[in-house]
């Protein structure tokens, strides 16, 4: 018996080394979520088994080769992290899990080159049933090819999902010149979890995390980690994390020292864009992150050039298409270009994801009735949208705050946020018909999220002066970025400000139930800088 389990217990390990799946080296694996060297060595008498020195430092050079280590696509500490060891080589940026519905995901992915690409998952529960090939438990997506066209990128979506349950998945990848058929050939690049989100009906708590600004003003990736910050993000295991734009900085470069080289110059074309991304993507404590967490993604100014009005920019559709390329959205099939979006995460949230870049007027146009940051067709989807939203608390997402004026550059005049300038620029006119769309309608519980500046701040706002707050702002950010300068918010919309506080990267943190939302404000070491509670109304 005992030498049964060894020459299993060495066999296993050689399957590690070529990067195979304990399913590819036993066809019906025991107890496939734990580790495989855990199951391995309790099943040996271990005292008996190590004899003599020479016994013991083979064993422990095996354990060391075999010792658990993070899984991309896998919560740190998941026992499902080491069960399947995917081949990092072949999706060397990652995997990322973006836009989960109730019933539906996309995961995104590059590949090294053009590839043969396929999603196969099943619900958690199942997912033993469905390695051992039982007729309609594994699920598998379409066949897809990677192509230059698109840098080799794909989001792959999965449908038909089940509401308020968590799915495995594995992402199988094979050359282009292998059987499209995903035969023997095909090899494990990822694998990974996430949960679909509760029905409207119910009632769950969600924990999520908003915050933006990666890289800029020359805060870039380091050698190790990339951007430790998220490690701190992770560590928090939210629900979704919500990243509010400036996911690059295409318009600064990034000097090496002291930064990881790869990224020192100012993006202009399509392949500049697209290099921005993929230095990103070098950090490999973003890589876990994404892997670990659903994310919804929206762009501010940087992934063109700063404060930048889209239809008036000829830089944007490339700026757009190496985003679009490397985030994971869903848009409608009769409008591919679209970035705003909800997204209901059961009876309590719903957060309307702003496009504050693609339809704005011109920053150095005088404010007006006529000026607009959403286009007349986002406005009315997002005041239509409040109107009919059941959710006890609503979630207006928009990449620039309320009320810090924002003054342009000489290349880009005129105030970039929602704010009037002291030029009479701004979008103060817009935002007024939002805030008196909340106030008559008689909206309660109204949440914005905001970023961009490169600082916290929060606001309590009570524009009808009745004493009673209408609605909050909290402002976030940077992940990575140098400091932006504190401006207090102005008084158009009778403001209390709570926080306004800079000189450290944070996220903000965000715990709603029916009756509560709490907000709190971390820094990269860890440290809580600020919490706020707002009861429901």
């Amino acid at each position: 018996m005992k030498r049964r389990l060894l020459k299993r217990f060495a066999s296993f390990v050689l399957a590690s080394f070529r990067g195979s799946t304990y399913r590819e080296t036993y066809a019906s694996p025991p107890r496939l979520l734990r580790p495989r060297w855990t199951y391995l060595l309790n099943s040996l008498e271990i005292p008996n088994f190590f004899q003599g020195a020479r016994g013991l430092a083979a064993c422990l050079v095996l354990l060391s080769a075999c010792a658990p280590s993070y899984r991309a696509g896998l919560p740190p500490g998941s026992p499902f992290a080491d069960a399947l060891r995917p081949s990092s080589d072949l999706l060397p940026l990652g995997v990322a899990v973006g836009d989960v519905s109730t019933t539906s995901a996309l995961v995104w992915l590059r590949t090294e080159g053009s590839a043969h690409v396929q999603v196969a998952f099943a619900p958690v529960e199942l997912w033993d049933r469905a390695q051992r090939d039982e007729r309609g438990v594994m699920i598998k997506s379409p066949r897809f090819t990677t192509s230059a066209d698109h840098d080799f990128t794909l989001a792959i979506p999965l449908d038909g999902l089940k509401p308020a349950t968590r799915y495995r998945y594995e992402v199988m990848v094979a050359s282009p010149d292998a059987d499209p058929t995903f035969g023997s050939e095909a090899r494990v690049g990822a694998v990974g979890e996430f949960a679909t989100l509760p029905e409207t009906s119910t009632s769950v708590p969600v924990t999520f995390v908003w915050s933006a600004d990666i890289g800029g003003l020359g805060r870039c990736r380091d050698e190790q980690e990339g951007y430790p910050i998220f490690n701190v993000i992770l560590a928090h295991q939210p629900d979704f994390f919500l990243l509010m734009g400036d996911t690059i900085y295409g318009d600064h470069s990034c000097p090496s020292p002291p930064n990881a080289p790869g990224s020192d110059f100012i993006a202009t074309t399509l392949e500049e864009y697209r290099t921005k991304h993929r230095y990103q993507r070098g950090s490999s404590a973003l890589r876990k992150l994404l892997a670990s967490v659903p994310l919804y993604v929206v762009w501010d100014d940087h992934e063109v050039r700063n404060n930048f009005a889209g239809r008036f920019d000829d830089q944007m559709p490339a700026g757009r298409q190496a985003f679009r390329e490397y985030w994971p959205i869903a848009s409608p099939a009769d409008d591919p270009q679209r970035l705003y979006r909800a997204m209901r995460y059961g009876a309590d949230v719903e957060v309307f994801i702003l496009d504050t870049r693609s339809y704005r007027s011109r920053n150095s146009d005088p404010d007006g009735p006529d000026k607009t940051m959403l286009g007349p067709a986002q406005l009315a989807w997002l005041l239509d949208g409040l109107k009919q939203s059941t959710a006890t608390w609503k979630v207006i997402a928009t990449t620039v705050p309320l009320s810090v004026p924002k003054p342009g550059t000489p290349a880009m005049p005129g105030s970039d946020g929602w704010a009037s300038g002291a030029d009479g620029t701004g979008f103060h006119h817009e935002l007024r018909k939002i805030v008196d769309a909340i106030l008559s309608n008689h909206l309660k519980n109204v949440i914005w999220l905001a970023a961009d500046v490169h600082y916290v701040q929060a606001n309590a706002y009570d524009p009808d002066g009745d004493g009673v707050p209408d609605f909050q702002e909290f402002v976030a950010g940077p992940l990575s970025a140098v400091e932006g300068r504190l401006t207090p918010p102005i008084d158009t919309f009778k403001p209390t400000n709570l926080i306004n506080e800079g000189g450290y990267f944070n996220f903000g943190l965000v715990r709603a139930t029916r009756t509560s939302f709490d907000v709190t404000v971390i820094d990269d070491s860890g440290k809580t800088r600020f919490s706020y509670h707002v009861p429901a109304r």
